[in-house]
């Protein structure tokens, strides 16, 4: 007799995210979807149209247009993230999002944790640009806990002199002066969406 397989707690967190960013978008009205979000030069359109881009663009169309790029992913996804927002009306892209739940797309070499840390922080990019709530602690402490180093040195973040402390789960980063933070926020500040706490001045 075969022993079912336990459901893998990051696809659960993963599409438990999409159907709370799904139910957030169905809220909104056409001025929040024109809203500028925290990446930069993007409305929210524009950040569910990259959201929902592996739900309607075959693997070997967007590796063309990476090429099409020189190889730049940022200049290849704001140039189809605005195309799509020109084709596609706001209800069209959250219709996309609502049918794809549950689709099984991992980002290349990011796996299921990649998948769920690219719903939860675009979806901040849209929640926190609204003032709306966030997702909860657990699943934001879930994308902290696979933060890796270099990740922040993509971001363009120094945490020297710095340790963040999350308030609301069992997560810290960096080393130096302590400043305790909502999850949400670390993960705001090691993406790159908020400047790192003023550190202590020199001398101190």
């Amino acid at each position: 007799m075969t022993t079912p397989t336990a459901p893998d707690p990051l696809v659960i967190d993963t599409f438990a995210q999409r159907r709370y960013l799904a139910e957030i978008l169905e809220s909104l009205t056409a001025q929040q979807w024109s809203h500028p979000s925290l990446c930069s030069g993007w409305r929210v359109r524009e950040v569910v149209a990259h959201i929902t881009l592996p739900y309607r663009h075959s693997i070997p169309r967007i590796l063309a247009g990476i090429v099409a790029a020189r190889g730049r992913f940022n200049v290849f996804s704001d140039r189809i993230a605005r195309r799509d927002t020109r084709e596609l009306t706001d209800s069209e892209l959250l219709e996309c999002l609502a049918h794809n739940i549950e689709h099984r797309w991992r980002p290349p070499g990011g796996g299921q944790v990649g998948a769920l840390s690219h719903d939860v922080i675009h979806g901040l990019d849209i929640t926190e640009a609204l003032a709306l709530p966030g997702p909860p602690a657990e699943r934001i402490h879930t994308v902290l806990a696979h933060t890796e180093p270099d990740q922040l040195g993509y971001f363009g973040v120094d945490l020297s002199g710095v340790r963040l402390q999350a308030t609301d789960c069992d997560f810290s980063i960096g080393e130096g002066k302590t400043v305790q933070l909502p999850a949400k926020d670390i993960l705001l500040i090691v993406t790159g969406r908020r400047s790192v706490p003023m550190r202590e001045p020199e001398g101190a």
